[in-house]
């Protein structure tokens, strides 16, 4: 397993391209740490029987590789290390509201993860693994609970989802409305400005 730090630039790939709102999108690992570091739960998207399913799943980031975990007899889990997924995280910040609904939005810091998982075997890593899941949602958790049993480790799947193919993408500030044609007349009342 490859302990070798990550370079401090993402990769511009055909998957994380960011081809609308550019100005919207960062380059910086940075980002992408602090977006993994603020949440604990992530949307894993992967194709079972040729069919797109997205399960949302508690995560754990050790800044190389995403931890995603849940039953040996879970679809999803059984399917994704033969599979590419996509795994976000987004955080909503707030609401944007314009003078035209048109313009109205959202300020968000999102991320976007692409490759083929790893299943973890190696007990060490599962033991670790599972305890950057456990600290991600609940620290110092790991210290203060029982830890999992050999049975309980032998029905939990576990995987490994490397961090090297990311796209981030971060919105602040108010409305961008201006003075264009969306924006109501003078007087007339709209239901952002009533």
């Amino acid at each position: 397993m490859n302990q070798d730090p990550l370079p401090p630039t993402l990769p511009d790939t055909d998957r994380t391209r960011h081809r609308r709102l550019r100005d919207q999108g960062s380059p910086d690992r940075a980002a992408l740490d602090a977006i993994l570091d603020a949440g604990f739960v992530c949307h894993l998207g992967v194709v079972v029987d040729g069919q797109p399913m997205v399960v949302p799943t508690v995560y754990g980031n050790d800044s190389r590789n995403l931890y995603f975990h849940g039953s040996v007899a879970g679809r999803s889990l059984v399917a994704s290390p033969r599979a590419t997924v996509c795994v976000t995280v987004t955080h909503l910040d707030g609401l944007v509201l314009a003078r035209s609904v048109f313009e109205h939005g959202v300020n968000y810091r999102s991320a976007m993860i692409y490759g083929v998982p790893r299943l973890v075997a190696d007990p060490e890593e599962k033991l670790a693994g599972l305890r950057c899941l456990t600290e991600q949602a609940a620290p110092a958790q790991w210290d203060h609970a029982r830890r999992p049993n050999r049975r309980e480790l032998a029905a939990t799947v576990l995987l490994a989802l490397s961090l090297e193919e990311a796209s981030v993408k971060i919105r602040t500030g108010g409305p961008d409305d201006g003075d264009g044609s969306s924006v109501s007349a003078p007087g007339r009342r709209t239901s952002a400005s009533a």
